[in-house]
């Protein structure tokens, strides 16, 4: 326990000093904008589908496990090729690792949707996980070819090595999403919310067209009002927490100032990403 979270600290800061992730991600994040930002209804339909809006829950921890799993499948028949001599499993170590290539496409541009809105160490911790995720990528698809020219040692000891990246990585998105809560719901819990009327301002204190933050029993309210009616949901948004009552009041929603998540009003249903989470709505 002590050992390991030493170690993991001492990783940590070994990443955060790496200088090189910061042109790295620069110019990843200018090509993610491009092509999502910058090309129209088409691009925020597709940015809508990266973050999982459209299911309420992030897609990229959901098709992560078709390349993981697909590649512990290979690596197990391989190894058991490899002990026994033999090639009885080799079609189905090839197919595996084909079906983890197309896995990882669709993992890779998920993750760099929802990680171009990190910041500081996470920023760099996703350089980094991308890096070796994208390694290994390389090393499977190169074991691939290698396997189709019948030269299958070599194949498999690329896999392996691309196994070993793969699982390195994995162990980066786990802190990615554990430590520094990229991809979860930042929204207050349920038990946090009011369950019974409380009376917080007086009524002709939020002008038609305004939103203002509240607190009941310690949790932050954003409330609303527009075409006379008054409206209220939880003030910290689910994407990354930011305040939602400094956002812009749109028809029928509430657009986060920080990155542009918007909620209906009524409902708190997520209308556009980059949340993958409705909004806690009273």
């Amino acid at each position: 326990g002590a050992v390991s979270t030493t170690e993991s600290r001492e990783l940590l800061e070994v990443i955060d000093r790496q200088e090189w992730t910061e042109p790295v991600a620069d110019t990843l994040e200018r090509g993610i904008t491009q092509a999502l930002d910058e090309t129209g209804a088409a691009g925020r339909g597709a940015a809508d589908f990266l973050h999982g809006t459209w299911m309420g829950h992030p897609l990229h921890p959901a098709v992560t496990d078709v390349p993981l799993g697909a590649w512990t499948a290979a690596a197990v028949m391989d190894t058991l090729d490899a002990v026994k001599g033999h090639d009885r499993y080799s079609a189905g170590s090839d197919a595996a690792v084909a079906v983890g290539l197309v896995g990882a496409a669709l993992a890779a541009v998920s993750g760099l949707a929802d990680w171009r809105y990190t910041q500081g160490t996470a920023r760099k911790v996703g350089v980094v996980h991308a890096s070796l995720n994208g390694s290994a990528t390389l090393l499977y698809a190169a074991s691939l070819a290698l396997r189709g020219r019948g030269k299958r040692g070599m194949g498999r000891a690329l896999s392996f090595a691309g196994f070993a990246a793969v699982v390195a990585a994995a162990y980066l998105g786990g802190h990615l999403t554990y430590a520094e809560r990229v991809g979860v719901d930042h929204a207050p819990p349920p038990d946090e919310l009011p369950d019974h009327f409380t009376p917080v301002m007086a009524d002709a204190d939020l002008l038609e067209g305004t939103m203002q933050c509240v607190e009941v029993d310690g949790t932050p309210i954003m409330l609303a009002r527009q075409h006379g009616r008054l409206y209220a949901l939880a003030e910290h948004c689910a994407h990354l927490g930011g305040p939602l009552s400094e956002g812009t009041l749109e028809e029928g929603a509430v657009v986060c100032p920080w990155h542009g998540s918007r909620y209906a009003l009524e409902t708190g249903h997520a209308l556009n990403g980059p949340t993958a989470y409705p909004q806690p709505c009273l």
